[in-house]
């Protein structure tokens, strides 16, 4: 039997990556959104037997507990969720509106809570695992960035909390923290031509992740591969983590 694997946020960027990724390993792809036509793109080159695409809002109850009945029905089996939804709303707490604040722990925090739950029946079935997408911005704090590293924090500190449940579930539970990647949520970054070069400035490998470079770790974290490998919030940051935030000391 294939495992079957449900990604949300799977219509682009860092999601869909995973799309492909878990495609090419042969699992059944659960491509979960808010958007049906981007995830009818998204599984434009797949065999139909082995996609299913559910439109839901991962902070409504409803629409998560719909999730994991259409994946059962489907395929019987789920092996692993890969928690990838995320928004991201940047500004200052003087200016940032109650809604907003909210809109963004639910999306990002809140989110990653109910997939969790609600496929938590289904993955001790299988002694799977949960892959959340994180971000350096849940490891560290940014400039007008709070409510995003808040909700991001959150996720990396779930992930290890619950992470300590194995003994009584056998599933794994990790993390990926990315840094800045080129994705359609960062384009307002890559679009300004300024900030753009002092983010590449502050990576030592020089460049922007692409969504593939995070599907890759998602993938090791999942198989058995990592199969000791539990509560672990791994960096894909192209080292920029690796510094203590002082700036270059060689002046050549």
């Amino acid at each position: 039997m294939k495992k079957t694997v449900v990604i949300t946020g799977a219509g682009s960027g860092i999601g869909f990556a995973c799309v492909k990724k878990f495609y090419d390993e042969d699992y059944n792809i659960v491509l979960v959104g808010r958007t049906k036509e981007k995830l009818e793109k998204a599984a434009s080159e797949l065999d139909k037997k082995r996609f299913l695409i559910v439109t839901a809002d991962v902070s409504n109850e409803s629409d998560v507990k719909e999730i994991f009945s259409q994946t059962k029905n489907r395929f019987e089996a789920l092996h692993t969720l890969v928690n990838n939804a995320g928004i991201a709303i940047m500004e200052n707490i003087e200016k940032l509106s109650l809604d907003d604040w909210q809109k963004v722990q639910a999306i990002n925090s809140t989110g990653v809570f109910l997939t969790s739950k609600y496929a938590m029946p289904h993955l001790k079935d299988t002694k799977g695992s949960i892959v959340n997408i994180s971000s350096v911005s849940g490891l560290g704090g940014d400039w007008g960035g709070f409510s995003y590293n808040a909700s991001k924090g959150a996720v990396s500190n779930f992930t290890r909390a619950l992470a300590l449940d194995f003994k009584k579930t056998q599933v794994r539970v990790n993390a990926v923290a990315p840094s800045f990647t080129d994705t359609e949520m960062a384009s307002g970054i890559k679009d300004n031509e300024k900030l753009y070069e002092r983010f590449m400035e502050r990576i030592p490998m020089g460049r922007a992740a692409h969504p593939e470079d995070i599907a890759k770790v998602v993938s090791f974290l999942a198989s058995e591969q990592a199969g000791f490998v539990n509560g672990v919030v791994m960096p894909v940051d192209g080292g920029l983590s690796a510094s203590n935030g002082q700036p270059p000391l060689n002046l050549d």
